[in-house]
């Protein structure tokens, strides 16, 4: 049978590349802990199974259940600033997590592609437009996690012949993203404090530039991708074209709820200031993409969707408090 796993299915990229799987014959198994996403997220058609990926013995027994013929790894605790002050809990679910997926996948013997999403955080400050030819450096330990989890992948693939596929996504947003995550996605956050009729946070004078990507840019050519032999153990940055500063992104925000620009800008914090990809790679291997742009994206979703925030649970396993933004310790003293 054509089994595949995706993990983290109940987080809105997942659940868009679960859509996607379904929609080309795959009877798709959806693992998610639910401490991202959402159960309702989860198409219709999947079978849904409540789960970490952290806990090696539900991985084998789905594994030696279901045959799977691929893997699609979308779990991960994905706040990168936070990733800082959260070192032990970053490792454990996105590394140790990774590597029961990988070690399954081989002692099952059945799994003809493991695809794992892994993130332009790979490639750290400087290097720009980031290309997949870069030597990557890593200087956070969220990107960090991604990495090792690359080279495991590649260490996995000499040793035992588990054939992958790695893509690196960028700032992804769209349908079904939880606007109440406190932590991640600036995009969501923007909009979840502009309903909730609250001022705009910006780290620093709001001149980061990111290139924000559509979820339906992204989602369809990870689930394809298995079906494209020539992608087999290739790597390709995904996502948008066009950067954009923080602060215009808050101008586009505001705009599109008819409301003026109110800002908060607080203090700046140590991350990677520019960050946007090249994308001639996965032009060359997958055709030319028509990317949705910001604007029209943003006028039709909250209008579409009908948006609510959806509050996600605080963070409050806090391992460093040193450095830490003062906003997020009063986020979790507020709301303690």
């Amino acid at each position: 049978m054509n089994n595949v796993l995706v993990t983290g299915g109940a987080g809105f990229i997942g659940a868009h590349v679960a859509e996607h799987c379904s929609k080309l014959g795959m009877n798709v198994v959806v693992l998610d802990d639910l401490s991202g996403g959402f159960e309702d997220n989860v198409p219709s058609g999947c079978t849904f199974i409540k789960g970490s990926i952290t806990d090696h013995e539900l991985i084998d027994t789905l594994f030696n259940q279901y045959k799977f013929k691929h893997v699609y790894h979308l779990a991960a605790y994905a706040a990168e600033g936070l990733s800082h002050f959260i070192r032990r809990f970053n490792y454990t679910n996105n590394v140790i997590g990774s590597l029961n997926l990988i070690n399954a996948s081989v002692n099952t013997g059945t799994v003809e592609r493991f695809v794992f999403t892994s993130s332009i955080a790979v490639y750290g400050a400087g290097q720009l437009p980031m290309t997949e030819a870069m030597r990557p450096e890593p200087e956070d330990p969220y990107g960090i996690a991604k990495y090792a989890v690359e080279m495991d992948l590649a260490a996995a693939h000499e040793m035992f012949g588990l054939n992958y596929t790695i893509f690196r996504p960028h700032n992804v947003y769209g349908e079904k993203q939880n606007l109440g995550d406190r932590y991640r996605n600036v995009i969501g956050i923007f909009m979840n404090q502009v309903m909730k009729g609250e001022s705009m946070t910006i780290f620093g004078d709001g001149m980061q530039t990111r290139a924000f990507s559509h979820v339906d840019d992204v989602a369809p050519l990870i689930a394809k991708c298995v079906n494209m032999p020539k992608t087999t153990n290739q790597i390709f940055n995904i996502g948008a074209d066009k950067p954009y500063t923080v602060k215009e992104l808050a101008t586009i925000v505001s705009k599109v709820f008819g409301v003026e620009p109110n800002i908060n800008h607080l203090e700046a914090r140590n991350e990677v200031v520019h960050a946007y990809s090249s994308h001639d790679k996965v032009i060359e291997f997958f055709g030319d993409q028509d990317f949705i742009t910001l604007e029209m994206a943003l006028v039709e979703w909250p209008i579409r969707q009908n948006q609510r925030p959806r509050e996600s649970s605080i963070f409050s396993g806090i391992e460093i408090l040193k450095n830490l933004p003062p906003s997020w310790a009063g986020v979790m003293k507020n709301n303690s």
